[in-house]
């Protein structure tokens, strides 16, 4: 068993992507963002499931390309990704799994820079890039 494998289990994986958009749907910054775009809850969940996995246990069961689908959103800022990031966070300071929550956190600040960064160049590739701050 690898050191991916003890970090964490799907369960501990699919309770923080679960509790994590049940914020984000609430949020009355980023819900109605997320509301207008994700049109079938179920399957974005076991999306994000993979993907997590696939980042904190390196088991590979997401296949995707998130970029274009953020850079296709309109309007988006780095406060929104501050937001996002806030949001993230406060769900992992509420798990139990510290030494998955620090390793998310990680991910999590890289993920939204490496998104941030691609919308930016991709919207107005002359302007000179701001960062994501969480607030």
């Amino acid at each position: 068993m690898s050191t991916r494998d003890q970090l964490c289990s799907e369960e501990d994986i699919r309770d923080m992507v679960h509790q994590f958009y049940d914020k984000i749907r609430q949020d009355g910054v980023l819900g109605p963002i997320f509301n207008a775009h994700i049109h079938d809850w179920d399957t974005h969940l076991g999306r994000m499931v993979q993907f997590w996995s696939s980042m904190l246990r390196g088991t590979g069961t997401y296949e995707g390309t998130p970029m274009p689908k953020h850079i296709a959103l309109p309007d988006l800022n780095a406060e929104l990704f501050g937001h996002w990031l806030n949001l993230f966070h406060d769900t992992l300071a509420t798990l139990p799994n510290r030494a998955m929550a620090e390793k998310a956190v990680e991910f999590s600040q890289r993920i939204a820079r490496s998104l941030w960064y691609g919308y930016q160049l991709h919207h107005k590739p002359d302007a000179p890039l701001r960062e994501v701050n969480r607030g």
